[in-house]
């Protein structure tokens, strides 16, 4: 694929971060609202129901029949379901930073996993670029006051769980992207995620006594507007985005967007929440994005000389 071909997937690439980094200031105002598992029924419902209206009036067709559909299952069962599940419960016995900075290791997790189960190459310079980006979302976590308890086993050992399942998903879903539309893929993904999480939801309110509670957030303007973008944007957009990037882009260069999003995330707390920008932001800024160009930009040579040596050998 020539860099012409390659600009879009780039920019729904940087998009799909800018809507990740804005998810975190949505996610914390909806929690105020509601517990973790409540939030996540209603944010894939949204999810859901929306993306059900085209698939109802024909709009965006959906073809399963005579395609490994168990395979989407499998991938539903990682991301939304586990991703989430083990974020939730992971967070609540580490801190926030905590879980930053240990996401920002997603893309390592997830060079290694394609290498190993997509045979995806990287050169030296990528692999060092993208260590380059997770090490500036580290510093800034660092330089915050936001390191590590390593005593917190449960609570690591959780978050950990979370890169190596969505590298998986990654990974799984850039190779099912030869056999399904992204559109396919995401609808399964979300009609999952909406059954299974209210289930849960629905069975803990049950059991407690609670059920009264659950629709209560549905009274707060600020609660609706936050599960719509959660929902809409952050779950179904991004789902959608990410599984066309996939079907266009390695896994190992897709990931390393997703650093970005701390960015974004710094950007969005300044001017919304008037949060503080200092010079650790900024370097630390610095060297994400660095990484994120250089894991892009310093592979093209030597994959532009493997494509005409192998239309040499052909001729």
């Amino acid at each position: 694929m020539n860099s012409k071909e390659l600009k879009l997937p780039y920019l729904f690439a940087v998009f799909n971060a800018v809507i990740i980094g804005l998810s975190f200031l949505f996610a914390k105002k909806a929690l105020d609202y509601a517990s973790p598992l409540d939030t996540l029924a209603f944010r894939f419902a949204a999810s859901f129901l929306v993306m059900s209206v085209p698939v109802a009036f024909g709009w965006v067709k959906l073809a399963y029949r005579g395609k490994p559909w168990h395979k989407v299952l499998l991938l539903a069962a990682m991301y939304p379901l586990g991703f989430f599940t083990l974020q939730a419960y992971g967070l609540q016995h580490a801190t926030s930073a905590e879980g930053g900075i240990l996401y920002a290791f997603t893309p390592i997790v997830t060079m290694i996993v394609a290498s190993v189960f997509l045979k995806e190459a990287t050169t030296l310079l990528q692999k060092l670029s993208i260590f380059l980006s997770v090490f500036g979302v580290v510093f800034i976590f660092a330089m915050k006051g936001g390191g590590i308890d390593w005593s917190n086993f449960t609570g690591i050992s959780l978050l950990l769980l979370t890169c190596i399942v969505f590298a998986g998903y990654t990974v799984m879903a850039r190779s099912l992207t030869k056999q399904f539309s992204p559109a396919e893929i995401t609808y399964m993904m979300m009609a999952i995620g909406f059954v299974v999480f209210l289930i849960v939801s629905f069975t803990g309110h049950v059991t407690a006594g609670t059920l009264h509670r659950f629709f209560a957030p549905l009274a707060s303007r600020t609660f609706v507007v936050s599960i719509l973008f959660l929902g809409v944007a952050s779950s179904l957009v991004t789902a959608l985005l990410a599984n066309y990037i996939l079907s266009r882009m390695e896994a190992s260069k897709m990931s390393v967007f997703a650093n970005l999003s701390t960015i974004v995330s710094i950007a969005a707390g300044a001017i919304v929440l008037g949060e503080e920008v200092t010079v650790y932001h900024l370097i630390g800024s610095v060297l994400i994005i660095a990484g994120v160009i250089g894991t892009h930009r310093l592979g093209r040579k030597k994959a532009v000389e493997k494509r005409l040596s192998a239309e040499h050998a052909k001729s």
